[in-house]
C-alpha cells in the first residue's frame, strides 16, 4: 500500500456576496450589450451578418456595442433600493416602492419625456450625473407610458393593466440581491415595482419569480435548484388574495426547465416555437432560464468552467428572432449571481460601456447591505 498522500482537487470556493452583486450587474450589462446589437434582427439576418452560428462575441462587432434601457433601468432599480435602504439604515422608515417610482421618474426624464407636473420632485442623486444613462436606447413603450401618467401604479389601480412586456422582468434582478429578507418579501418588492409600469399578472409574477431566482442563487443554491424553488414559490401563498398563478407563465417556465434538462440545445427556430420570442415577461424569463440550464456544465465534472458557461449561455440567449438584449441580460444576471465575477470574460469587460458606472452602483449596493 502506497504511503503517497492522496491529493484531492480543491473545490472552487463560493463567491463572496460582493462578487455576486458585481457579477449580477456586470453580467446583465454584458448580455444586454451583446444582444442589443441584434435586438431587432431575426435569426436569418443574424446568420447572414455573423455566420451560421450567429453572434458569439464582441470581437464580431466593430467598436463593441452599447447597453440598452435594460441596464439603465436595472441601475435605476438599484438606486431606488439604495435610497430606501439608506433611510432604513438611518432609522427612518421609507416606502420602498415610492423610492423606486421616484428613481424611475428620474430615468424617464433622461429619455426626453417630460415628468408630469403631478409627480413629486426629487433632487438628483449620484446615478443622475452620468451622461451614458441619458441616451435613449429603445425603451419599452409601457415603461414610458406608465411613468408618464404621473400616477404611482398599484395592484388596485394599475397603469397599463393589459401590458405584460418584458420591461418589468429585465430590470428586477436587484431585488434578489437584498440579503436577510425572506423570499416572500423579495417577491412582493419586485412584483409591486412591476406595477409601476405594467399591470398584467404575468408581468408582475414574472418579475417576482425572477427576483426569487436571484435571491436563491445569492444564498448559495444551484442553478436548477433555484429555478425549481422559484417556480414553486408561485404556489407558496405570495400572490395577492384571490390571484392565481398566470397560466402562460407556469407553462413557459415548466417548458424551460424540461428542455434545459434534456441535454440537447435547441436551434433558434425551435427555441422560439417552444418558449417564445421574449418580448413579453414570461417568455423573456423562460428563454433566459433555458439558455442558462441547457448550457450548464456536467455537475459531476471535477471542475466547472464559469467563463465558458457564460459565453455559451449568452450565445443561446442572443441568437434567436426575438428580444435578444432582454433575454441575454436576464441570463447574464443569473450567471453573474451564481458564479460571481469569475464567469465574466475579461475581453468582454474591456469593451463594456461605462463599467465604472455599473461598478459604482454595485459597490454602493454592497456597502449599504453590508457585503
Amino acid at each position: 500500500m502506497s504511503n503517497e498522500p492522496v491529493i484531492t482537487p480543491a473545490l472552487p470556493s463560493a463567491p463572496s456576496r460582493e462578487s455576486r452583486i458585481h457579477g449580477c450587474l456586470l453580467g446583465g450589462a454584458l448580455g444586454d450589450s451583446l444582444g442589443y446589437a441584434v435586438e431587432f434582427d431575426d435569426i436569418s439576418m443574424i446568420r447572414s451578418t455573423f455566420g451560421p452560428d450567429g453572434l458569439q462575441d464582441f470581437s464580431a462587432l466593430d467598436g463593441g456595442s452599447h447597453f440598452s434601457d435594460d441596464t439603465q433601468l436595472t441601475l435605476y432599480t438599484v438606486d431606488g433600493l439604495l435610497e430606501a435602504l439608506e433611510w432604513a439604515n438611518s432609522g427612518v422608515a421609507a416606502d420602498t416602492n415610492a423610492c423606486l417610482w421616484l428613481a424611475y421618474l428620474r430615468w424617464l426624464a433622461t429619455q426626453g419625456v417630460p415628468v408630469p407636473d403631478a409627480a413629486p420632485f426629487q433632487p438628483p442623486r449620484w446615478i443622475d450625473s452620468h451622461d451614458v444613462l441619458k441616451h435613449r436606447r429603445a425603451p419599452g413603450n409601457a415603461c414610458l407610458s406608465g411613468l408618464a401618467t404621473g400616477e404611482m401604479g398599484t395592484f388596485y389601480r394599475p397603469v397599463n393593466p393589459d401590458s405584460k412586456g418584458c420591461g418589468t422582468v429585465m430590470r428586477s434582478a436587484p431585488f434578489g440581491l437584498v440579503p436577510y429578507i425572506p423570499a416572500e418579501a423579495v417577491y412582493k418588492l419586485s412584483a409591486d415595482a412591476a406595477l409601476l409600469t405594467h399591470g398584467h399578472p404575468a408581468a408582475r409574477q414574472s418579475s417576482g419569480i425572477f427576483s426569487i431566482v436571484i435571491h436563491a442563487l445569492a444564498a448559495g443554491r444551484g442553478l436548477r435548484e433555484a429555478a425549481e424553488y422559484a417556480l414553486g414559490e408561485l404556489d407558496a401563498g405570495h400572490l395577492r388574495k384571490g390571484e392565481e398563478p398566470d397560466a402562460d407563465l407556469v407553462v413557459r417556465l415548466e417548458t424551460a426547465l424540461r428542455l434545459g434538462a434534456a441535454g440537447e440545445l435547441l436551434d433558434p427556430e425551435e427555441l422560439v416555437r417552444e418558449l417564445g420570442e421574449g418580448w413579453v415577461a414570461e417568455e423573456a424569463l423562460a428563454v433566459a432560464l433555458y439558455a442558462v440550464l441547457a448550457t450548464a456544465p456536467d455537475p459531476t465534472a471535477a471542475a466547472g468552467h464559469p467563463q465558458a458557461h457564460f459565453r455559451a449561455a449568452i450565445a443561446v440567449a442572443v441568437n434567436h428572432s426575438g428580444d435578444s438584449d432582454s433575454t441575454a441580460s436576464i441570463a447574464g444576471n443569473i450567471l453573474g449571481t451564481f458564479y460571481g465575477e469569475d464567469c465574466l470574460p475579461a475581453e468582454w469587460l474591456d469593451v463594456l460601456e461605462a463599467p465604472e458606472v455599473i461598478r459604482g452602483m454595485a459597490a454602493q449596493l454592497a456597502a449599504v447591505t453590508g457585503a
